[in-house]
């Protein structure tokens, strides 16, 4: 018989924590309606309590995701399960994930108290979280290295008190596959009222056996996988959605598993969170990796034109990778654009085509040709407009050479009213960048990283400018994409201001709140 895995996806949670910078309330949405197309079960929208964004977040995702339970996240602490409740009550489903440490390093240095005041905060937190909803998850935190006894005694406790599903985390990426396996094993043969909950397991890859120990736990009863695309997370990352979807999918006749992932959807939310993020992905990454299905040895090349499981253990196709690099022009039509966007497994309603088209005409008359990775280019960035964007670059002129002062000038659009300013700086970006400053009066932003990719091959390819901006004391990550550097990193640090912007009036609005406005 084959046994269904939940997969619990937490890019948006954990996955978030590693980011450089905070991802806006329109790209968490953008991440996690991609995650409802891919077909995971739960995704874990953030943690409702640390931020009135964060809070204004998990609200838009819970209200938005209409096939998939949204989870919010909160420590055994009542004020964090209320704003749960409060921020995940519009939604058709959700769920409320709450947490405490189990392992004796955490109980007795971090939380310092007794193990059975340990017990009953986790018990009344569950009895919480229940009067908001019947779908409460419970996590062991430091599962992997606590005491055996105990946590079998947490495991009951929990799920008399009520949690339907308990997740048992190698919080810090300890355990090894047998040990690991050995913990679920037990738990199934000594936690009299196991079969009362859904065991879930939360890996992360510190020892690089973040996956392994996961398949080991299914193979032993636990039931839900959490992790999140592309592995990031804390530290070394957490379990790779990828990586056990495809195993369980391309093993499900041996491991008598499976999941409700649409696996053709797999590269293309890799991608996105990719770049979204500003987190490239690894060429020799499993499953979404550049590499992954590139063979180089003349041996393994003859293999594949002659069979191609001789060394293709799964399809590219499998995973969404088309093998078609049609190269378009700007005498392709625009019923052309859409038949390709169908064949790179986009729907009509994931992008506007007239948008896009207009894009993709400006791009062709620079490049000439414009190849698959550039149409995908300009749906990641060039249509991540905000939705009510205070801030528009209307002209940009900037200069540079040898012997000469940067400087550039720009008109800018802010609110309804228009401005123009001109600056130098070390270079042109820099003197486009003050030039900002300057018009927008912001004095308030840091640019603290600055990043220069290339989307594409050859001169003419499209440059990525990601930019890690500081704003009274919170951290905001912009893209841009143009052909032009400057451009570029124009587009990126406006993408910053809006996002600024967007989180003041959400700041506002909560004080209006607490002030009973």
């Amino acid at each position: 018989m084959t046994d269904r895995v939940k997969i619990f996806d937490t890019t948006l949670r954990d996955g978030e924590q590693a980011l450089p910078a905070s991802l806006s309330v329109k790209e968490k949405l953008q991440i996690a309606l991609a995650l409802e197309r891919l077909g995971v079960d739960i995704i874990e929208a953030g943690f409702p309590v640390s931020s009135p964004g964060d809070f204004k977040s998990v609200q838009t995702i819970a209200r938005e995701i209409k096939n998939a339970t949204v989870c919010g996240l909160s420590r055994a602490v009542m004020k964090d399960i209320d704003a749960c409740g409060e921020a995940l009550k519009v939604a058709e489903q959700f769920r409320i994930h709450t947490f405490i440490a189990t392992s004796d390093i955490h109980v007795g240095s971090k939380l310092r108290k007794s193990q059975d005041e340990v017990l009953d905060m986790a018990v009344a937190a569950i009895k919480h979280a229940r009067r908001y909803t019947d779908d409460v998850e419970f996590s062991c935190e430091d599962a992997g290295r606590t005491n055996i006894d105990y946590l079998c005694r947490m495991v009951e406790n929990a799920i008399n008190a009520g949690a339907t599903t308990v997740n048992i985390p190698d919080t810090v990426g300890y355990t090894i596959p047998s040990e690991f396996g050995a913990i679920i094993q037990t738990l199934f043969n000594r936690v009299p009222n196991i079969d009362k909950a859904t065991i879930s397991v939360h890996c992360h890859n510190d020892l690089g056996l973040a996956v392994a120990n996961s398949i080991a736990a299914v193979q032993f009863g636990a039931r839900q996988i959490e992790c999140t695309i592309n592995g990031i997370g804390e530290r070394a990352g957490n379990c790779s959605l990828e990586e056990v979807a495809m195993i369980l999918k391309t093993r499900e006749a041996m491991l008598g598993l499976q999941t409700g992932i649409n696996s053709q959807e797999i590269f293309r939310t890799s991608k996105l969170v990719s770049q979204m993020c500003n987190m490239p992905v690894q060429s020799n990454k499993a499953i979404v990796g550049a590499n992954a299905f590139s063979h180089s040895s003349g041996i393994h090349q003859d293999g594949i034109l002659k069979a191609q499981n001789t060394y293709e253990i799964m399809t590219p196709e499998s995973v969404g990778i088309n093998k078609n690099h049609l190269n378009l022009t700007s005498r392709s039509g625009r019923h052309v654009i859409k038949h390709r966007m169908h064949e790179l497994g986009y729907k009509d309603e994931d992008y506007d085509l007239d948008t896009l088209y207009q894009a993709f005409l400006k791009l062709a008359d620079k490049k000439g040709q414009v190849f698959d990775y550039d149409l995908e280019a300009l749906v990641f960035f060039d249509q991540q407009k905000q939705q009510e964007a205070n801030y528009e670059l209307l002209y940009l002129h900037a200069n540079a050479g040898k012997g000469m002062i940067p400087s550039a000038t720009v008109k800018m659009r802010m609110g309804d009213q228009e401005g123009t300013a001109s600056a130098t700086g070390n270079g042109p970006v820099d003197a486009a960048f003050n030039a900002i400053i300057q018009v927008t009066g912001n004095n308030d932003i840091e640019i603290v990283d600055f990043k220069l990719d290339s989307k594409g091959e050859g001169a003419d390819a499209l440059a990525q400018v990601s930019v890690v901006a500081e704003y009274r004391g919170r951290r905001f990550n912009g893209i841009g994409l143009a052909t032009d550097i400057v451009e570029a990193g124009v587009k990126a640090l406006i993408y910053v201001l809006n996002n600024t912007c967007l989180a003041d009036q959400i700041d506002e609005k909560k004080q209006q709140k607490i002030a009973g406005v």
